[in-house]
């Protein structure tokens, strides 16, 4: 039997299908898509995009087509870590919508583009739980020797001695920015018996012990998760004035854009090889950059696979296509400006 939701549900598809191209004020001329590849998004979504645009054009960041794009363009999708001044806003004289497949947004003017009331949205909240998860996970595989062990195993070794570790019960637990990532961070490693602060830029309503100063925080932690978002007070947070202060055997894991940390600083700190610093995201740095740090021994580097859970990924199409929607409905979604 068919329910007759099943058909009013139908009925609605069907009708948005066909009228949203003809109904200009509910649908967007032309959407360039910076650094989207099509493997980002599943065709059920990329299907839903067509519904909401005229026409849809790829392109590179480095593209020196890009200009000649935005010139008629009236929403910009852009991918992680785009850059968005001044400069490209102003080549974009007819845009509405910036919509970015990402948390982070410190990549873009919000200033400039606020200047010209075009909201910035991004994907708050998508991947809370697996990039927290992800984090802890790490963590736990440094402090117990899970990778040297499995890598002893593999090869017929099953001998434990020389692998250390240690607990994450009774550690002293620091959490820099207590957005959504942050504050789920804190709870998990909370939930492992850990003694948890945070520093953030104004007290929060929680169990956590607070510092208001962030040196304080560096200085006190034998684990440091770094969750604060990119933006024009946070680049460069962890510097050449606060890094030495962390103290030897620490483990400083990062998932937010390298730009919050002083590259340089970071690798000067790594040589003293007392302490283990732990980041993903390697490939959105500058190859100079990456350089400096992603040969010492103190280094643990992962691809970007903090965030690709099943269901972070399903979260973030959603959210990605309904923040478009919203921004068509009038009801503006995620807005970050």
């Amino acid at each position: 039997m068919i329910w007759p939701e099943y058909w009013y549900g139908c009925i609605i598809c069907i009708y948005w299908q066909k009228t949203a191209k003809e109904r200009g004020a509910m649908s967007f001329k032309k959407a360039v898509l910076i650094n989207i590849a099509d493997s980002h998004l599943d065709q059920v979504y990329w299907k839903k995009i067509d519904e909401l645009v005229e026409t849809r054009v790829s392109i590179g960041s480095d593209d020196p087509r890009l200009l000649e794009e935005l010139k008629d363009a009236d929403v910009l999708l852009l991918g992680f870590g785009v850059a968005i001044g001044k400069e490209l806003l102003d080549a974009a004289p007819n845009l509405k919508f910036i919509n970015i497949l990402a948390t982070a947004y410190g990549s873009v003017d919000l200033t400039a583009a606020a200047a010209r009331n075009i909201p910035v949205c991004n994907l708050g909240g998508y991947s809370t739980e697996a990039v927290a998860e992800f984090t802890i996970a790490a963590i736990l595989q440094e402090l117990r020797g899970l990778a040297e062990g499995a890598q002893r195993a593999s090869a017929g070794n099953y001998d434990f001695t020389g692998i250390k570790a240690r607990e994450l019960k009774d550690s002293n637990f620091g959490v820099i920015g207590l957005g959504n990532i942050g504050n789920r961070v804190a709870e998990l490693a909370a939930g492992f018996g850990a003694n948890v602060s945070y520093w953030s830029r104004s007290q929060k309503d929680t169990p956590f012990s607070y510092h208001a100063n962030l040196s304080d925080l560096l200085a006190h932690n034998d684990i440091i998760s770094v969750n604060v978002a990119e933006a024009e007070d946070t680049i460069g947070l962890l510097n050449a004035n606060n890094l030495p202060l962390i103290p030897s055997s620490a483990i400083l894991i990062s998932t937010v854009p390298a730009s919050v940390i002083d590259t340089d600083a970071l690798a000067k700190r790594l040589e003293k090889n007392d302490m283990t610093f732990i980041f993903d995201h390697p490939d959105t740095m500058p190859s100079k950059e990456l350089a400096k740090i992603k040969d010492l021994r103190s280094v643990v580097a992962y691809p970007a696979i903090a965030f690709i859970t099943d269901e972070a990924r399903i979260a973030k199409q959603k959210i990605f296509v309904g923040n478009m929607v919203g921004y068509l409905n009038g009801n503006t979604e995620n807005q970050v400006n």
